[in-house]
């Protein structure tokens, strides 16, 4: 839920509200009580991806997609 501050509180203590709303929060200007205006956060930009960092470091099982004996299925299965 976004808590509202008025313009004079918001004035004066703007440096923490924007460091609470860029930790997540949403913060709502009042003026007279009335709403006036949303702080909300920023998305954070998408990194781009770096394919095949892990080449060579992990290895998949030649059976890895084989399905999975009965008594092991049974138990996921909850039989």
């Amino acid at each position: 839920m976004a808590s509202i501050v008025n313009i004079h509180e918001a004035k004066t203590h703007l440096s923490r509200i924007v460091d609470e709303v860029a930790a997540g929060a949403e913060v709502i200007i009042a003026k007279a009580g009335k709403p006036m205006a949303r702080l909300s956060p920023i998305a954070a930009p998408l990194r781009n991806k770096r394919l095949g960092l892990l080449k060579g470091k992990i290895k998949v099982p030649d059976d890895f997609n084989a399905p999975l004996d009965e008594d092991i299925r049974s138990q996921f299965e909850g039989r």
